[in-house]
């Protein structure tokens, strides 16, 4: 089956975000346990950096293919959005990791699921851009529509939170100090977890500049899986820091939730 014909990749978009509905209700129950969350109970773990680097890689190399093999290849636009999409996996898959200061481990059975939905997201993204997309969609005007300049504002904006608060999030501990602190500066003053809005942040300008149902899709999964995590940070936080009670601090999204 050719997963790229129109019929095909919209069923598969379809199912991906029926599931994606079922991983929002579901991770309200379940607690993803890597982080601060980390519970023994999911079982065999590997080194975090090395779990890190599996889990993100995927969606990166399998864009990287999808471009390799298009005849769309050096297009403006569809070359664009593959810059914009592989600038932040390039960070998350290779650099982020590397500047992780803990000793801290990651389930294996969480970095499979990351390398499934990985591998089928790249499919999704790399399949629309380079193999789906009609090909007079993302001509060189597309770069002076309203959706690709708000867009781009949007996923710039978003990621400058995410690498910001990522950024405070390494500065919390001193080397040798594996206690957990309370983050604060930045979007910190307003979320938990501002690091989980900047990335919903920049996913939503990301369905906004593709203006796709794949994007749609992409920033539907990023929804589900961070909204939830946010509520169980939260509450983990609320557990313990009793400042929490005198602070006004949303879960992800400032002033909302």
């Amino acid at each position: 089956m050719n997963i790229f014909d129109p019929e095909n990749f919209s069923l598969f978009l379809w199912i991906m975000t029926g599931v994606a509905v079922i991983v929002f209700f579901s991770l309200y129950h379940v607690n993803a346990g890597y982080g601060i969350m980390y519970n023994k109970k999911w079982g065999v773990t590997v080194n975090n950096r090395l779990g890190w680097i599996l889990m993100e890689a995927p969606v990166f190399l399998v864009m990287l293919l999808c471009w390799w093999f298009s005849d769309r290849q050096f297009h403006t636009v569809p070359f664009i959005l593959f810059l914009l999409f592989q600038s932040h996996y390039f960070q998350r898959s290779f650099i982020f990791p590397l500047l992780f200061k803990t000793k801290s481990r990651m389930p294996i059975a969480i970095m499979m699921s990351g390398v499934l939905f990985n591998t089928l997201n790249g499919l999704m993204q790399g399949g629309w851009i380079f193999y789906v997309s009609p090909e007079n969609l993302y001509t060189i005007d597309w770069l002076t529509t309203p959706q690709f300049i708000i867009g781009v504002i949007i996923f710039f904006i978003g990621m400058g939170i995410n690498l910001h608060s990522d950024h405070i999030i390494r500065h919390l501990r001193k080397p040798g100090d594996h206690n957990h602190y309370l983050p604060k500066g930045g979007f910190y003053d307003y979320v938990t977890s501002a690091n989980y809005f900047g990335e919903l942040t920049e996913w939503l300008g990301w369905a906004i500049l593709t203006w796709s149902f794949a994007g749609f899709v992409f920033f539907i999964w990023t929804f589900a899986n961070l909204v939830p995590r946010a509520n169980t940070i939260y509450k983990k936080y609320k557990e313990s820091f009793p400042e929490m009670e005198h602070l006004n601090l949303k879960r992800i999204i400032p002033f909302i939730y």
